[in-house]
């Protein structure tokens, strides 16, 4: 409860996790099926850069101001660009759009949107930016279990996003939990997790546990892509993030490797690098289909 992203809104680990989200959200709407979009931790949905949070930290300078100052940046970027845009008076970059802005703006109207905020102020603004004519139902209360709760009743075409602030010592192991939940009802399901990267160790430890856990149930493809912008040796600093998708589409992994490697390369110390890498189904079993 005492996270707020308005301090973080438009860093590095927001541009890693909207790019990937945004190629996501694409190959996912021209499918005909009727999409369901289960956000678990959605925030307040745009935030003000020029606001004393932003300026405080200056992470959103030094991520997203950054981006749209490239023009040689990779066209990987492009429709989250696009989105800052929109989000924008001309010329301008006051605005970021989060996750719900984002999601909103790709759902047709045959789609659903199930946005996830526990805090109340959040979700009070969370409720003024979403479209009321979309399919979107903000719910003000706890992601984990709501999540569980409605995916049953989903259509099969379902993308959840799970991105919890990591401040409690249990939100690895609920990102595990709720994702072997998700499988048990939609093999098919595709699941990305945003998570940070601090120290090897924990990360490596979480992702062994999500690979026993959905393996578990059904042999799938999970997909790691990792910005690491500092080495991953210190536990109380956030060197890098990663996004960790299940079922990922055909495709995203080359584009998940252009993104975390400009935002390594580009915004990192020196040495800063990205990596993606597929965590196989085991041997003798086959991945669900994309």
């Amino acid at each position: 409860m005492n996270y707020r992203h308005a301090f973080h809104a438009g860093n590095f680990a927001d541009l890693a996790k909207h790019a990937i989200l945004t190629r996501l959200l694409r190959d996912l709407t021209v499918r005909p099926a009727p999409l369901t979009v289960i956000d678990t931790h959605a925030g307040a949905g745009l935030y003000d850069l020029a606001a004393e949070a932003s300026r405080r930290t200056g992470e959103g300078e030094a991520g997203v101001t950054r981006l749209m100052a490239d023009a040689s940046a990779p066209a990987e970027f492009d429709d989250l660009k696009a989105a800052v845009r929109r989000a924008n008076a001309p010329r301008q970059g006051r605005w970021y759009p989060g996750s719900p802005t984002l999601i909103a703006a790709a759902l047709r109207p045959r789609d659903r949107y199930v946005a996830c905020e526990l805090h109340p102020d959040e979700a009070a603004a969370l409720k003024q930016v979403l479209p009321r004519q979309l399919g979107a139902v903000v719910h003000k209360g706890d992601g984990w279990t709501h999540a569980a709760k409605i995916a049953p009743a989903a259509p099969a075409a379902l993308l959840a996003l799970i991105d919890p602030p990591f401040e409690r010592g249990d939100d690895y192991e609920q990102s595990v939990r709720l994702t072997a939940r998700l499988l048990s009802v939609n093999g098919g399901a595709v699941i990305a997790v945003w998570t940070p990267l601090k120290d090897l160790a924990t990360f490596d430890a979480f992702l062994g546990d999500l690979e026993d856990a959905a393996h578990s149930l059904r042999p799938v493809e999970i997909l790691a892509a990792e910005a690491r912008l500092r080495p991953l040796d210190d536990p109380m600093r956030l060197n890098g993030c990663a996004v960790v998708v299940v079922n990922p589409p055909p495709g995203l992994e080359d584009h998940a490797r252009v993104v975390v490697d400009w935002v390594a390369r580009t915004l990192g110390d020196k040495g800063a690098e990205g990596r993606v890498h597929r965590l196989s189904p085991p041997a003798g079993g086959s991945a669900a289909p994309a």
